[in-house]
């Protein structure tokens, strides 16, 4: 099959398929109620909501596939530079985005997001990254979760790992708490090819890591979904869920890119969870959950080998 922005944009819709079906099952209850949109500039969307579940109380998978005059901030980043000092052109950028806020607070949020970009000169790339948000961090699932993605990176070049888990560690990082969003994972942008990798051969890993999604979130939910929690438990997902909207409103790229680019806000807004919590000067009690959960919130932990 030809690779272009068909090809992909097929992918990307079969995969919205699969992660929805995967995800209703794990539940047992909910089902995913589809919206179509379109964009007046050009292009659209499909945004599949989960909501009230049995384990799922808010989540999203949402393909968007749109095309028009490249967004100033592109051009201005530094780091983020398609073109500098060039004319801003047309662009395609199509992807699935996913981010799932459970019932429990014993069932860790997760996101990901693989996404395509070109440019009418030419420039194209893949991007994307898939991290996890534990309300309590249980070493055996990060342990579970980093070796699942080490293993991916790890069949298409040495180096994704360490380079893409720093990256997340970096990207997924809440500035102003000093403290990371979750247990990262691994991110990466601007990967088109290079004297080891052709763009084919990164787009294999970039699908690989999409269709990672789905077993290793189920196993999660399946080891955690049927434990009980307290009241106390579930006040703190409400804090932690708090940190989660910082992030996304105050850092977050892909939030940045959505709204400056005219793109639907119920969509990109779904990250957003159901209920979230700020308590006033919050400290967690000396020697509890939280406060070890706390602690391990930093950067350049080594999860596997």
């Amino acid at each position: 099959m030809e690779v272009n922005r068909t090809s992909i944009s097929e992918f990307l819709l079969q995969l919205q398929d699969q992660i929805c079906s995967a995800l209703e099952t794990a539940d047992g209850s909910a089902t995913f109620k589809e919206e179509n949109w379109e964009r007046t500039e050009g292009g659209g969307g499909r945004t599949r909501i989960i909501r009230d579940g049995a384990v799922i109380e808010k989540g999203g998978v949402l393909f968007s596939a749109v095309q028009g005059e490249a967004p100033a901030f592109l051009f201005s980043e530094k780091e983020h530079s398609v073109a500098s000092g060039q004319k801003q052109g047309q662009f395609f950028a199509t992807g699935v985005s996913i981010v799932i806020h459970p019932q429990s607070p014993l069932v860790p949020i997760i996101h990901m997001n693989i996404r395509y970009f070109e440019m009418d000169n030419g420039t194209r790339w893949l991007g994307g990254g898939i991290d996890l948000t534990p309300h309590y961090i249980v070493e055996q699932d990060a342990t579970f979760f980093h070796s699942a993605l080490k293993s991916v990176c790890d069949r298409h070049h040495k180096n994704y790992y360490p380079d893409f888990k720093k990256w997340a560690d970096d990207y997924f990082y809440i500035a102003h708490r000093k403290e990371t969003r979750g247990i990262g994972g691994i991110f990466f942008d601007r990967l088109n090819s290079s004297e080891d990798m052709s763009f084919e051969k990164n787009l294999a890993f970039w699908k690989e890591v999409g269709e990672t999604f789905a077993p290793v979130y189920t196993e999660l939910i399946r080891r955690h979904k049927d434990e009980v929690f307290t009241e106390k438990q579930k006040q703190w997902q409400l804090l932690r869920r708090g940190r989660y909207v910082e992030f996304n409103l105050v850092y977050d790229k892909g939030t940045k890119f959505g709204l400056e680019t005219n793109g639907r806000v119920e969509s990109i807004l779904m990250s957003l969870p159901k209920l979230a919590g700020w308590e006033y000067d919050f400290h967690a009690e000396p020697g509890s959950e939280e406060e070890m959960t706390l602690k391990g919130l930093r950067k350049d932990v080594a999860y596997v080998k």
